[in-house]
């Protein structure tokens, strides 16, 4: 199955006031990308402490792991300039097929109302003459579509870095450059949103872990949309195809943390989605390119993150099924509670959370 929709029950009901979504980049906030709150939460004893990510490694052990998703920001966001017909405002990519196609999601001008659906074969414009052709509707997930682009590889890659923005959500104050949707260490293109949970990193603080003894390593996996633009579809919480690699060095260091009895720290929900992808039918985590399409909810046995470092999440959204894997609902209750009358903020860039 190249996807999954599946309807779960959401750990907890909560309410995100608006003033807790971050509206910029803590940069324009006045502090620096390290200089965000952190909440470590003690998942065996309960415990949890406030302090500021600059501090993490003050909560970490020599010998620990921690893994980076290295997948840069693709400027997702492209507009087309012949949407006489069906009045298509934006074209937001979702996921990087394997047959190097694309699935799309269709943002409509207000005047078509009845959002009219684009038919097979419709050929669509862009600048710098790139152009897509309609495909067909997704199987699984209606609310995009496959689409051909008249350029593929690395040429198709450039064209969007030349004519595309990055997504840009209601809660973002204004327009923002692509720099602020990147982690310093950034390095494959092809993500649709950036993997947030690496953004706080500095690398003078990655620099200082080393010198603490903690290690580093990476991976990529090709983060697709967090929204669909639909709220029934949200509650389904469909599950995209995600592209991910494992090099070996990876697989070498994790393998050697364990047996030397340090924990893996997954930086964001991707890196825990990657690694337990690969290690769901052996145990063990394999090197190499794959796509994954795991659902990790609550009841999920772990094989490989010990913690997790992530922002964090919408109600309802489909990650905080993924953190009922290390917390249980009451732990996940009362930390969102806490985080929520501490005034932590929500989304890319806001606050951050270390799970251990």
């Amino acid at each position: 199955m190249r996807n999954q929709i599946i309807k779960t029950k959401a750990p907890f009901i909560f309410t995100l006031p608006d003033e807790l979504s971050a509206k910029e980049p803590p940069e324009l906030r006045g502090i620096n990308r390290d200089r965000v709150k952190l909440l470590v939460i003690d998942r065996k004893n309960c415990n949890r402490y406030h302090s500021t990510f600059n501090h993490l490694s003050e909560f970490l052990k020599k010998g620990d792991l921690l893994i980076f998703n290295s997948s840069r920001t693709l400027p997702a966001s492209l507009k087309p300039i012949n949407n006489k017909k069906h009045k298509i405002s934006e074209v937001r990519l979702a996921e990087h097929l394997s047959d190097d196609n694309w699935l799309v999601l269709f943002l409509f001008d207000k005047t078509n109302r009845n959002q009219t659906n684009p038919e097979s074969g419709l050929k669509i414009e862009f600048d710098a003459g790139l152009n897509a052709i309609v495909e067909k509707r997704d199987s699984y997930n209606p609310r995009l579509w496959k689409v051909k682009f008249s350029e593929s590889g690395a040429e198709l890659i450039d064209l969007f870095y030349e004519i595309g923005q990055p997504i840009r959500y209601g809660y973002i104050s204004v327009p923002l450059p692509l720099e602020y949707y990147m982690t310093v260490f950034a390095i494959d293109p092809g993500s649709s949103e950036m993997p947030s949970a690496g953004r706080a990193f500095t690398w003078k603080m990655l620099f200082d872990l080393k010198n603490k003894g903690i290690e580093t390593s990476f991976l990529t996996l090709h983060t697709g949309l967090s929204s669909y633009m639909d709220d029934n579809l949200t509650l389904t919480h469909a599950v995209g195809k995600e592209e991910y690699f494992i090099p070996g060095g990876t697989v070498a260091k994790i393998e050697r943390t364990k047996a030397n009895g340090g924990r893996i720290i997954a930086v964001g929900t991707t890196v825990v989605r990657a690694l337990e992808s690969s290690a769901a039918c052996s145990g063990v985590v394999i090197p190499g390119h794959a796509y994954t399409t795991l659902r990790i909810i609550k009841g999920h046995i772990l094989q490989i993150a010990n913690g997790l470092i992530t922002g964090f999440h919408e109600p309802r959204a489909s990650h905080l099924d993924l953190l009922s894997a290390f917390l249980s609902p009451e732990q996940l209750k009362t930390s969102y509670e806490e985080a929520v009358a501490k005034k932590y903020l929500w989304h890319e860039f806001g606050d951050l959370s270390l799970i251990l």
